[in-house]
C-alpha cells in the first residue's frame, strides 16, 4: 500500500477517517492524499468563499500531517458532487485505499438516495473503510464476511494484497441458510430431528468455507459458520459483538438465486449500522471507472 486517500468534510466524523489514515500510513509507510469536495451546486459568491476556507484548512491539517505525523501528505481540493469526486480523484491520485468518515444517519434521506459513503463506494475504484470506531491503533481482530461468491473470494484476497490482514488475529464468518429448516418447523418436525438436520447443515456448511478459503489460499485463525435466523446482515452484527472485532472486511456483491444475501442491501445495512470500521471493496468492474 503506496497511497491512501482520506475524504474530509472536517467534521467530527471526519477525524475518524483522518486518525484512521495517518495510523495506517504509518504501518504500511504510505502517503496519506487529503481530499475536500466543495459542491459546485450553489452561488458564486459562497462557492468560492468556500473554495478559500476550505484551502486554508486543508494547508492546516497538512502542515500538521507533515510536521507533528511525519508522514508524506499532500491535498487536493476539487469542486463537484461529493461521490463522483471522491472516485474521481482515487483515479487521478492512484490511492490504494480510500478512507472515509462514518455518514449522518438522516433515515428518511438515506432510505431514497443512499449515503455519500455508499454512493461513493458504488463507485469507487478502490476499497473503502468507513471508520466508525475510534482509532486507538492497529487493527487487531477482524472479522471477514463471505457468501463463499467470486465478490467475495475477490473482497478477501484484495484485503490481503493491501496487508490489512497482517499480524491480525483474523475471523472468516459464512452465514448460511438451509430452507429445509423452514419446513420441517413448519411439518411438526421433532426437536431432535430438526437439530440432527442444522447439525449436517452446518456441517456441510463449514466444508464448503474450508475449501472456499483453500482455493483461495487463506488460512485465518478461526472459521465460524452459522445459520441464518432472521438476515445475513443479523449474523454479521452478532459475530461482531461477539468476536470484539474493531474491523469488518464485506464485498459488495453476492451470489444470486437461493443464496441471495451479500448483494449491496447487505453491506449498506452493515454500513449504516456498524460501530466498528467496515473494509468494503467494490466490484473488479470499478477499477475501470464504471459506475454501478
Amino acid at each position: 500500500m503506496k497511497r491512501i486517500l482520506v475524504a474530509t468534510d472536517f467534521s467530527t466524523r471526519s477525524d475518524r477517517a483522518l486518525r484512521r489514515g495517518i495510523l495506517l500510513a504509518r504501518q504500511f509507510s504510505a502517503a496519506i492524499v487529503i481530499v475536500h469536495v466543495v459542491d459546485d451546486d450553489q452561488p458564486t459568491r459562497l462557492r468560492e468563499a468556500e473554495v478559500r476556507e476550505s484551502a486554508a484548512l486543508l494547508d492546516e491539517v497538512a502542515a500538521t500531517m507533515r510536521e507533528i505525523d511525519r508522514l508524506s501528505c499532500e491535498t487536493r481540493l476539487v469542486l463537484g458532487d461529493p461521490f463522483q469526486a471522491i472516485a474521481d480523484s482515487v483515479h487521478a491520485t492512484s490511492a490504494d485505499l480510500v478512507v472515509m468518515g462514518p455518514h449522518r444517519r438522516q433515515a428518511l434521506r438515506d432510505v431514497f438516495i443512499g449515503t455519500t459513503v455508499e454512493r461513493a463506494i458504488r463507485i469507487s475504484p478502490r476499497p473503502v473503510i468507513m471508520a466508525n470506531g475510534v482509532p486507538a491503533g492497529r487493527y487487531d481482530r477482524i472479522l471477514v464476511a463471505t457468501d463463499l461468491s467470486d465478490s467475495s473470494a475477490a473482497a478477501i484476497v484484495e484485503a490481503r494484497g493491501l496487508g490489512i490482514l497482517d499480524h491480525t488475529d483474523t475471523i472468516v464468518v459464512h452465514a448460511f441458510d438451509s430452507p429445509a429448516v423452514s419446513l420441517m418447523i413448519r411439518a411438526a418436525t421433532t426437536m431432535e430431528q430438526l437439530k440432527d438436520h442444522i447439525a449436517e447443515a452446518d456441517a456441510r456448511a463449514m466444508a464448503e468455507l474450508t475449501e472456499f478459503l483453500q482455493r483461495i489460499d487463506v488460512q485465518p485463525r478461526r472459521r465460524v459458520t452459522q445459520l441464518i435466523e432472521v438476515s445475513a446482515a443479523a449474523v454479521i452484527r452478532d459475530r461482531i459483538r461477539k468476536e470484539k472485532a474493531d474491523l469488518v472486511v464485506i464485498g459488495t456483491h453476492g451470489r444470486t438465486g437461493a443464496a441471495k444475501f451479500f448483494l449491496g442491501s447487505v453491506a449498506e445495512e452493515i454500513l449504516r449500522t456498524s460501530e466498528v470500521d467496515v473494509l468494503v471493496v467494490p466490484p473488479a468492474g470499478n477499477a475501470t471507472g464504471s459506475s454501478q
